[in-house]
């Protein structure tokens, strides 16, 4: 049954989330719930009454074993690029072809957005994607314009632009070929073995220095990505294809993230020598983020799958980040604060420094802007702007 708390749910003010709660995990699904996103007005919680077959299963009125299956829908997207000012990004300009990812990575930064949505940053998340059909002619007309004015775009930062769905959709590629067209350069980050489709069109781009890669390593336990990234390639796999990359003559760094304490964090000097064997010239790191509704929705994975050292997890999170969940202050919130964040900084980097995976970074200062050439051929205005003049005759 669900019950329906009229008045308006606060829960997501400040740092006082919701206590996490034991739920039943489902395959092949990073979420256990479909917490309800910060901006609904009426709060929901699960309770048994007694006339619920087998009791309450889920919190928060979700029906007991929903099949969660995915669902792409189409979206004419207004905009193609984003730009940010952050400082600590090494990139000004990003594109994502989808909105929402079917990986399922139970810590990902981009869940609270699909709250924008009126959907949740759980399930719906993971199951509920949005693809920019009309991604590369966007990216063409932006291209085509007079006053813009190329640097390295990062693509697939948002959520993973090598997502299952890509496999049919093809946007990633469309949008490839329009940068190949343009000599325009670009930087990649996936967890997906998916990319090694396009090394037709990466390696080619690579030599003139226009492409760059960089591949997510969070774990080498497959036990513990099945639930961490349920639905990203598995560690094993990931390592075969930094190593197809670097063979095809694309520089791969790795993003060794998140680095969770008392879970993946054991793993740190381990994780480095295995992606410089597989071929990575460049590594960095990211401690655990919790933003908004990802807090709650991560402490209750961690309940449903490490119970034991769920409290312990979260206390050396809360240790980095100034006693609360989350600190969004910049300079601070990729690394955390205090003697357990420099401590695997100090990890970090007498490991890079011992494998030789330090001073070839900069993949985005290493790209080649110079080369760009406006697209020759740009697709006409959609539908819906071809429309404006629909009432007006032809005089001839």
């Amino acid at each position: 049954m669900k019950a329906i708390i009229s008045e308006h749910d606060d829960s997501f003010a400040g740092q006082a989330m919701l206590p996490p709660q034991s739920l039943k995990a489902h395959k092949g699904r990073g979420a256990v719930s479909n917490l309800q996103g910060r901006y609904e007005v009426h709060a929901r919680a699960g309770f048994d009454d007694g006339w619920s077959v087998g009791g309450l299963d889920e919190a928060a009125g979700e029906e007991a074993a929903p099949g969660w299956k995915t669902q792409v829908s189409d979206e004419q997207a207004r905009t193609i690029l984003t730009r940010n000012a952050s400082p600590d990004l090494p990139f000004n300009v990003s594109l994502n072809p989808y909105r929402g990812c079917e990986h399922g990575c139970i810590y990902c930064f981009a869940r609270p957005t699909h709250s924008y949505l009126g959907l949740s940053p759980g399930l719906d998340f993971e199951s509920r994607i949005y693809a920019k059909v009309n991604a590369p002619e966007l990216l063409r007309r932006e291209l085509a314009r007079s006053s813009y004015v190329p640097e390295p775009i990062a693509l697939g930062v948002n959520t993973d632009a090598y997502q299952p769905c890509e496999r049919e959709r093809q946007l990633t590629r469309r949008v490839l070929e329009v940068l190949q067209e343009c000599d325009h350069p670009v930087a990649l980050i996936t967890k997906s073995s998916l990319i090694e489709r396009d090394i037709d069109i990466l390696a080619p781009m690579a030599a003139k220095h226009l492409a760059a890669v960089a591949v997510t390593v969070t774990t080498l336990d497959p036990a513990i990505a099945r639930t961490l990234e349920p639905r990203a390639a598995a560690p094993a796999r990931r390592l075969r294809t930094i190593r197809t990359l670097t063979e095809a003559g694309i520089p791969v760094g790795v993003s060794i993230a998140p680095i969770i304490p008392f879970v993946t964090e054991p793993e740190i000097e381990q994780l480095l020598e295995a992606v410089r064997d597989a071929g990575a010239i460049h590594a960095h790191y990211v401690v655990l983020r919790l933003p908004w509704e990802v807090s709650p929705l991560f402490q209750q994975w961690l309940e449903a799958h490490f119970p034991e050292r769920a409290q312990r997890v979260m206390n050396r999170v809360r240790e980095m980040r100034g006693g609360k969940d989350y600190d969004s202050a910049f300079g601070a919130r990729m690394r955390g604060e205090g003697v357990w964040a420099d401590l695997i900084r100090q990890r970090f980097e007498k490991a890079v420094h011992r494998l030789g995976l330090h001073g070839k970074g900069g993949r985005f200062k290493q790209l080649d802007c110079t080369q760009f050439r406006r697209p020759l051929v740009v697709p006409p205005l959609g539908n819906k702007a071809k429309g404006g003049n629909a009432g007006q005759l032809d005089l001839f």
